[in-house]
Order: structure tokens, then C-alpha cells, then sequence
């Protein structure tokens, strides 16, 4: 009879929320793949789709610049796009300065 109380001091005690989700690098690295799923995957499509619809910029597309400018593209260049914000007003912006393309009607 006193060895009861012997070997009941000896098991092991359940840790709690243990096992393998309360382990600090598995709970990192499920942070790490939220982050990425949630947050640079979404920006590197965006950032694919606005260089592509940059990169088919034509004349007669309406653009609106960064700087908020709404105009019609005149002339594309390699690096630059002549907009036409007024009649005879014409401004060379760079490419990248176009926040949103919104092509031209295709002719009825």
C-alpha cells in the first residue's frame, strides 16, 4: 500500500493544449501561409493584371492617371502615353503613372 501513492506521483500529467498545433513553429508557420494567401498572393495578381492591361495600352483607350487625370490615349510610346485631356491639350505620362484603362468601343 505505500507504493500507491509512489507511483501515482510518477505518471506523466496531460500538458494542456499541447500536441502538434500548440507547438510556436507550426503556429508561425500557419501565420506565414495566412499571410500569404491572404495578403501578397492577392497584390502579385493585381499587379500582373494592371501591367498586362498596360501593356496593351492603344489609341483611343480612356485611362485615368494616378494623379486622378481622365483623358483619352493619343500616342504610346515605349516608356510614356500621350494622353489627350482636353481638346488640343495633350500631357506625356509615364506608363506606370496609369491607375485604371478602360478600352474603346469596339466599332457597331
Amino acid at each position: 500500500m505505500t507504493h500507491i501513492p509512489f507511483l501515482l506521483a510518477q505518471t506523466p500529467t496531460p500538458q494542456g493544449p499541447g500536441g502538434l498545433l500548440g507547438s510556436p513553429f507550426v503556429m508561425m508557420g500557419l501565420m506565414v501561409v495566412m499571410f500569404y494567401f491572404l495578403l501578397i498572393r492577392p497584390q502579385q495578381k493585381q499587379r500582373k493584371e494592371q501591367a498586362a492591361r498596360i501593356a496593351a495600352l492603344q489609341s483611343g483607350d480612356k485611362v485615368v492617371t494616378s494623379a486622378g487625370i481622365h483623358g483619352i490615349v493619343h500616342n504610346v510610346k515605349e516608356h510614356t502615353v500621350v494622353i489627350k485631356v482636353a481638346e488640343g491639350t495633350m500631357i506625356e505620362f509615364d506608363k506606370m503613372a496609369i491607375a485604371s484603362v478602360h478600352k474603346k468601343e469596339a466599332a457597331k
